[in-house]
């Protein structure tokens, strides 16, 4: 049976395991590959994975190892799904997929991502590519405040500024310990972990996963 699981370091607060559960029925295992040794989650992964999730520190190291890497993981410089085929292993960003995904029926307009990590890069393609004007900040860029249409916030924590977006909706990346799912308009970073989820199930697996468990 094929094998399918998420690597990177620490991983053990991840929804991902739940979620892959829902979207098949249990029916395909997937693992938590959690080591702070990149070399030897490869190597995991090689020896037993049909596909994998791939999350910080990793993405970067992982986009180096691939055969061949999708348009939008160009883009980015990094991947978080690495997917085994007879051509050799093919990257995908799913970080863009699931953004991209949840900015496209907002309408166009700016853009502002604040963080500027695997998933702030992401997150600036996706709005890019979909034709929002847009700029970066970086967590000491905001402490005068932010104002766009939409604001991507991919930092892990509150810092200074964060307290002052003006923006009609906000999407946080941090689905575990969210610190601004009090602002109006806010989407959280759980609705992102959907959508990639939606996207790079399929890539993985090769089946279309169960929507209505996916939400449930």
């Amino acid at each position: 049976m094929d094998r399918f699981g998420l690597i990177g370091h620490p991983i053990g607060h991840s929804l991902s395991p739940r979620l892959f559960a829902a979207a098949y029925g249990g029916r395909l295992p997937y693992d938590l590959i959690d080591t702070p040794d990149f070399e030897e989650a490869w190597a995991r992964f090689l020896a037993g994975y049909k596909a994998i999730n791939v999350t910080a520190p990793f993405k970067a190291d992982a986009f180096a190892r691939v055969d061949w890497k999708s348009p939008e993981c160009l883009r980015i410089g990094a991947t978080n799904l690495v997917v085994k085929t007879p051509e050799g292993l093919r990257a995908y960003n799913s970080d863009y997929l699931g953004v991209r995904a949840i900015l496209e029926p907002l309408g166009r307009g700016t853009a502002a991502v604040i963080g500027y990590g695997g998933a702030g890069k992401a997150a600036l393609a996706a709005a890019e590519d979909l034709g929002y004007e847009t700029r970066l900040y970086r967590h000491a860029e905001i402490g005068g405040g932010v104002r766009a249409d939409v604001i991507i916030y991919t930092l892990p924590r509150f810092v200074e500024g964060a307290d002052r977006l003006d923006c009609a909706h906000l999407l946080e990346a941090n689905y575990r310990d969210a610190c601004l799912s009090a602002h109006p308009g806010y989407i959280p970073g759980t609705e992102w972990l959907l959508q990639q989820a939606v996207t790079g199930y399929a890539l993985m697996t090769g089946e279309q996963p169960d929507l209505e468990a996916l939400r449930a």
